[in-house]
């Protein structure tokens, strides 16, 4: 007896994990119809790594849709969902991505001090991201985000962190270089060339805002993205 019951454990837990992969998916799926609410709460109730970095990823792009006022504390679940994934699994780049992501949004909503300690745990998480997997596209975006923003401050800012705006290209050459085709890549790019000089790069960024409307987008955030290029476009015309 001791064959068919191997068998039919094996069996199931075949299916048991194929149903979880499934979840996730049909997770990612949700957010990607922009379902972000709906989304989260299906991917973090999976309790896995993978789940919780991406409800995590879920709540800081559902902050971007959501009042003022609810903001800060959407950042902050964030944070405590990139937490619980990098506790499951401390090898996954994707938790310490979305960490520094939802630092990097709260910041915005912080005090000067607290905001640059942000600052400086975010580059850190960064890094640990790119670390564990060199060809993470986002996290280049957001390294140059990162210089981009703090040189922006000005000199305090920079001294305090160590943001050059030496920086800022090559890290988002290396996310295009990667994912060539991806929208949102384009249009941070000109969010972050226009901090550091608006006047200057003026005809860099008409060239990459219509690159990215000529992309299209694949999900509704994708989509969003496309439709902040047109309207900036328009401004810059």
């Amino acid at each position: 007896m001791r064959t068919p019951i191997l068998l039919l454990t094996l069996s199931l837990t075949a299916a048991l994990s194929s149903a979880g992969a499934q979840t996730l998916k049909d997770a990612q799926s949700l957010f990607n119809q922009g379902k972000w609410q709906e989304a989260a709460s299906a991917a973090a109730a999976l309790n896995t790594s993978d789940g919780f970095a991406l409800a995590a990823e879920a709540t800081t792009a559902g902050a971007g849709l959501s009042a003022d006022s609810q903001k800060k504390a959407l950042f902050l679940k964030a944070q405590e969902y990139a937490d619980k994934a990098i506790e499951k699994d401390r090898n996954n780049a994707e938790a310490y991505f979305e960490k520094a992501r939802a630092q990097g949004r709260l910041a915005q909503y912080s005090g000067i001090l607290q905001s640059l300690g942000l600052a400086g745990d975010m580059k850190k998480n960064l890094e640990k991201a790119l670390s564990i997997n060199p060809r993470l596209a986002g996290a280049y975006v957001a390294l140059g985000l990162w210089n981009a923003n703090l040189v922006s401050k000005g000199f305090v800012a920079t001294q305090a962190t160590g943001a050059n705006k030496n920086n800022v290209v090559p890290n988002f050459k290396k996310a295009l270089e990667l994912e060539p085709n991806n929208p949102t890549h384009r249009v941070e790019y000109v969010n972050a060339m226009l901090l550091l000089n608006a006047r200057d790069n003026r005809n860099f960024a008409i060239g990459q805002l219509q690159a990215a409307i000529n992309m299209g987008g694949d999900t509704y955030w994708q989509k969003r993205d496309v439709e902040t290029a047109r309207a900036m476009l328009a401004k810059l015309r």
